[in-house]
């Protein structure tokens, strides 16, 4: 039945089409090496190979040839988030996220970048230790300007791309304009790396 919603989720979208579904890790494995997908969802727990396993064998720093792997649970433990993302996926959803962060993960995968369920992002990001303010600390000064900072503050706080829209009052295109600027100015890969540099530096803090 997930499988079935999935499917006719995403084949809905013009952009994206689902070219198989499978019942078991093993046969996920399989069909990825002979199909070579844009992107995997994977699911934690599956028979034969459970979604960790798959995504590390998938995406993992042993794979010759690394898919893009999403991860799909019912379970928010955080041993499965740093689980997924040590193994090489690039997104990690909760099935209760919704139809259209489903979405907004498979394109953000499908063009390298990465998206983690806005629910367990902050829990995540929160843990990475003290975060002191840039001033405090002798740090030089954010090499952000005050937009950008507002948009990377948002990441961080696992907002999606619309809702950064709705809150700054500023087009999609925009936010994917800075986004873009963000990640030259930082030097980093996607939103995962730009709310991680938020937390560090004190950008964003612990309510």
């Amino acid at each position: 039945m997930v499988r079935t919603g999935f499917r006719l989720i995403l084949d809905a979208q013009p952009d994206i089409e689902v070219i198989a579904e499978v019942p078991d890790g093993a046969a996920c494995v399989e069909a990825a090496r002979r199909l070579r997908p844009d992107v995997c969802l994977v699911d934690i727990r599956m028979p034969e190979l459970d979604g960790l396993d798959v995504t590390r064998i998938l995406a993992g720093p042993d794979a010759t040839d690394p898919l893009r792997v999403v991860v799909v649970t019912t379970f928010d433990q955080d041993d499965y988030v740093y689980g997924a993302l040590q193994g090489g996926a690039c997104g990690f959803l909760l099935k209760d996220a919704g139809p259209g962060l489903l979405v907004e993960a498979v394109r953000a995968a499908a063009r390298g970048d990465a998206l983690v369920s806005p629910s367990v992002t902050v829990r995540l990001l929160e843990r990475l230790g003290p975060h002191p303010g840039p001033a405090a600390d002798g740090r030089p000064a954010s090499p952000l300007t005050d937009r950008e900072t507002d948009v990377a503050r948002l990441v961080a706080r696992g907002r999606t791309n619309q809702e950064i829209c709705q809150e700054l009052y500023v087009s999609l295109g925009t936010v994917k304009t800075h986004l873009g600027s963000i990640q030259t100015k930082l030097g980093v890969r996607n939103r995962v790396e730009i709310a991680a540099w938020a937390w560090e530096t004190g950008t964003v803090r612990s309510r």
